[in-house]
């Protein structure tokens, strides 16, 4: 089967990028284009270093190529600082162990986990005052084989709630959509959901992590591959129109996606 999909990986291709060199090295930058009124203030050109060495800058609608490499040029110093600097951390997520203290996401907000053991009680997972609790009815040495399961189901149970309610809610826009298409909750490693030629959606359950305008920009994202199944021009103009700040929303989910991604 043939499906058009989103990465989740952060170093994806965006529709307009710049590049400068300093000393030995080549720095690419991605550009993001906001709109300002006349009366804003905010007419400079924003410089942001990701975690994972992803350049962002984010400028006026009608900044010149120009504007924008001068001001790259004027930081690149600071620029490549903290490029090694993120770069030489290399620390990244460690993985899960599933013990108290650990965190969480749903739905764009960190949660502690938080592990019970209680013989009288049936195994669950449940969401409570800041905190993802988990009970055991026996504590075990390995956790990551007993908490793990429990809370992959969840995620998968409620991420198929979060999903229908939000497909109904962005399918307004989708107006070349005419039927409601079918979706589908499977773990991928990299990829955020998938678009088949035949219109059917897949999505990751650790997507639910994310906030809902992340997952909005997902399901819109697989929604405009109906109208264009490829990543032409035309595709980027559709996206653009039924989300004109999908690239902000996207370099958040970017910016997190080793944390939600990681088990």
């Amino acid at each position: 089967m043939v499906t058009q999909s989103i990465a989740a990986e952060i170093r994806t291709t965006t529709t307009e990028r710049g590049v400068f060199s300093y000393g030995n090295d080549i720095i690419h930058y991605d550009i993001i284009r906001k709109s300002t009124d006349q009366n804003s203030k905010t007419r400079k050109v924003l410089i942001k270093v990701h975690p994972d060495q992803r350049v962002v800058a984010t400028v006026p609608h009608d900044a010149t190529d120009e504007t924008i490499q001068q001001a790259m040029l004027k930081r690149a110093r600071w620029i490549w600082q903290n490029i090694q600097e993120f770069a030489s951390q290399h620390d990244y997520v460690l993985p899960k162990r599933y013990v108290s203290g650990e965190t969480q996401f749903y739905l764009g907000r960190r949660y502690v986990l938080k592990v019970l053991v209680d013989p009288e009680q049936v195994s669950n997972v449940k969401l409570s005052r800041g905190k993802l609790n988990v009970t055991l009815r026996q504590d075990c040495d390995n956790r990551v084989i007993k908490i793990k399961p429990l809370i992959d189901k969840w995620y998968q149970h409620k991420a198929k709630a979060i999903f229908h309610e939000r497909l109904n809610e962005m399918l307004p826009k989708a107006t070349w959509v005419k039927d409601i298409p079918s979706f589908r909750v499977m773990a991928m490693k990299k990829q955020w959901g998938s678009c088949s030629t035949k219109g059917n959606l897949m999505l990751n359950p650790h997507l639910v992590k994310a906030s809902k305008e992340c997952i909005d920009y997902v399901i819109l994202h697989e929604l405009c591959h109906i109208a264009e199944h490829n990543h032409s021009e035309n595709f980027w103009r559709l996206l653009t129109q039924v989300m004109p700040n999908w690239k902000e929303v996207k370099a958040k989910l970017d910016d997190m996606a080793e944390r939600y991604l990681n088990e």
